[in-house]
């Protein structure tokens, strides 16, 4: 029989921790934090994260596309000990090819919000961009990361004293450049919101009174903290494809982007492309970046798949403006493998609002790591020993 001297040390059983911390602990990807998310999140706001429009193909087509991604030129015997995966956004240092996409009702999903999503970038040393949909001030969030680099995104409203009003207050609040969105002209159908009943703010009603006694947490936090409603104008209850339906404008067209650039002086980053036509005319109408997006499959399902469509954006004005790419990112090397196809940087969305509903600010700061984390090991990987050597030789796709 094993004797306890010869078993003791073999012992590790640590005592049940609480708060984000412990809750983390084990978290290896960033799919572990979408289930601890799952589990402590109410099914309409997790599945608004989540879900997609229709039946969720251009999504799914998203992720399969780094799936698909074969490492090619590997190289071996190289020293990769010091590694620089650091990169310039418009002209601002940023510690890795990566930013943080704007999303909006970011507070219903987690109660810290985007302060917590801003301080985690600033530490991380990453841009992020508020929405105008979003439960923070653009005011707040340069309250509470001062020293990130914030970046504002715009929808034209029918009202355009007002998205003049958004873009004055975004220059005096210290944004670098505005994101304008353009692949909103009517609200995508996203079923599960439908099937949910998801409203803003929550209805009280009896299934989400039943969600409630399963996750009573998220429901202390959101009755107990400032009320639940945008920052950028108040009074709305409705859904979300009501909102869009409301206020946003489907006539916009590219004279709008020549207003833009009449009433905002600073970078201008065009987000919704997915043609190499319209890439060619953002460029004409002044951007000075664009981001390859289909809305992480939220507006026209089948759209595009942002992947395999960024080497012919790059191709056509990747030598005279920025191009980044967002939709189904959700580990350092499909951000590395989005370089190598051209990308001057990747966005991340869900990736990141998982890591929020997990954990936190605590959450945001382990996702950022384990992105950080990622990149650097793939490059090493792969014999790389800084973002100039990638390219388009590095992959295939099976």
């Amino acid at each position: 029989m094993p004797r306890w001297q010869e078993i003791k040390p073999l012992v590790k059983i640590r005592p049940p921790g609480f708060g984000p911390e412990a809750r983390l602990a084990s978290a290896a990807s960033i799919w572990d934090l979408r289930e601890i998310a799952r589990r402590r999140t109410p099914c309409a706001p997790f599945d608004y994260t989540d879900g997609a429009a229709d039946q969720e193909v251009a999504m799914r087509r998203s992720r399969e596309a780094y799936g698909r991604v074969e490492w090619q030129d590997v190289t071996v015997l190289r020293d990769v000990s010091a590694v620089d995966t650091s990169t310039s956004l418009l002209g601002a240092p940023s510690s890795m090819p990566l930013a943080l996409a704007p999303t909006g009702f970011t507070r219903m999903l987690q109660h810290e919000g985007e302060p917590a999503i801003g301080r985690a970038a600033q530490r991380a040393g990453v841009t992020y961009a508020l929405s105008t949909l979003g439960t923070t001030t653009p005011e707040d969030l340069a309250s509470a990361a001062p020293d990130l680099n914030r970046w504002f995104q715009l929808y034209l409203f029918k009202d355009r004293d007002f998205s003049q009003e958004l873009l004055e207050r975004a220059k005096d609040s210290g944004y670098s450049a505005v994101i304008l969105t353009v692949d909103t002209a009517v609200a995508g159908a996203r079923l599960r919101d439908i099937r949910n009943g998801l409203t803003i703010p929550p209805s009280l009603t009896l299934k989400t009174l039943f969600d409630m006694a399963r996750h009573p947490a998220w429901w202390y936090n959101l009755l107990t903290t400032e009320p639940l409603e945008f920052a950028t104008f108040r009074n709305f209850d409705g859904t979300v494809a009501e909102l869009v339906t409301s206020v946003f404008d489907p006539a916009l067209n590219w004279a709008d982007i020549d207003w833009m650039r009449q009433h905002w002086q600073g970078p201008l980053v065009v987000k919704g492309i997915q043609s190499v036509e319209d890439a060619r005319k953002a460029v004409d109408h002044g951007a000075d970046a664009v981001i390859v997006s289909n809305h992480g499959g939220r507006q026209l399902d089948r759209a595009p798949t942002t992947f395999e469509l960024l080497p012919d954006v790059v191709d056509a004005v990747g030598e005279k403006i920025e191009v980044y790419v967002d939709g189904g990112i959700m580990d350092g090397g499909d951000v590395v493998a989005a370089v190598a196809q051209g990308a001057t940087a990747a966005l991340i969305g869900r990736a990141y609002l998982y890591a929020l509903m997990a954990g936190g600010e605590h959450g945001v700061d382990r996702a950022l790591e384990m992105f950080s984390a990622g990149i650097e090991r793939t490059m090493q990987l792969l014999g790389v020993a800084s973002l100039k050597e990638l390219d388009r030789g590095h992959l295939k796709m099976r």
